[in-house]
């Protein structure tokens, strides 16, 4: 068994012009892959086994010998990352129900929860991710460095909690139609959000949450 690139689902020009097609092509086929083929060396190098979800791995980054750690935590974490980024990104969602209803419990507004969204991925010194999570049962907006996630947990990554919706903050996710205007690909991500797919995740993970009762 290997992890192999996950399709999109939808055209690269799915998401014009919020997104372009070229850096989507190219982030996918290209910067994708490569943690793909990166992931695959790097798991078979530390002695483990690409079978079953790659996100379980995520959690057991310490169980990892220490010389074989990083190749996994870097590649391993870049697939899972990117491959919930996919599913996260569609036009014409909207915001609605219990997801709607626990953000604005957990942050006052959804303008309120968007702007800590945008803070988080804006300020994010370098390449990393911008993600709401599910924590002990609360909504929380976190970011992490590099192909951090925090799956990894808070020794690891900084932050814990069950990734919901994510931005890759990378400058490859969006130099080539926004260049050095972060905030404005960042602003843009809101119209390609697919709302209807972080709600099941949401509803999902909260059904099986002891702690969410």
């Amino acid at each position: 068994m290997s992890y192999t690139l996950p399709e999109l689902g939808y055209a690269y020009d799915a998401l014009e012009p919020h997104f372009d097609a070229q850096t989507m092509e190219i982030h996918h086929s290209k910067h994708h892959q490569t943690y793909v083929n990166n992931a695959n060396a790097a798991v078979e190098a530390a002695g483990l086994s690409a079978e079953g979800c790659p996100g379980e791995l995520l959690t057991k980054l310490a169980d990892i010998p220490a010389d074989k750690r990083t190749p996994v935590r870097n590649n391993v974490g870049g697939h899972v990352n990117h491959s919930l980024f996919w599913k996260c990104l569609k036009k014409g969602t909207v915001l609605q129900g219990a997801l709607k209803d626990a953000i604005v419990r957990d942050f006052g507004s959804v303008e309120a929860f968007q702007a800590e969204f945008e803070k988080a991925a804006a300020t994010r010194f370098g390449s990393g991710w911008a993600w709401l999570v599910l924590d002990q049962g609360k909504l929380a907006v976190v970011s992490t460095p590099n192909q951090d996630s925090p799956l990894m947990g808070k020794e690891i990554a900084g932050c814990a909690g069950y990734p919901l919706l994510c931005l890759d903050v990378w400058e490859h996710s969006y130099y080539l139609k926004f260049q050095n205007r972060r905030p404005d690909y960042i602003k843009e991500f809101w119209n390609v959000v697919n709302w209807d797919y972080v709600a099941e995740r949401f509803e999902k993970k909260l059904a099986n949450c002891s702690c969410a009762k």
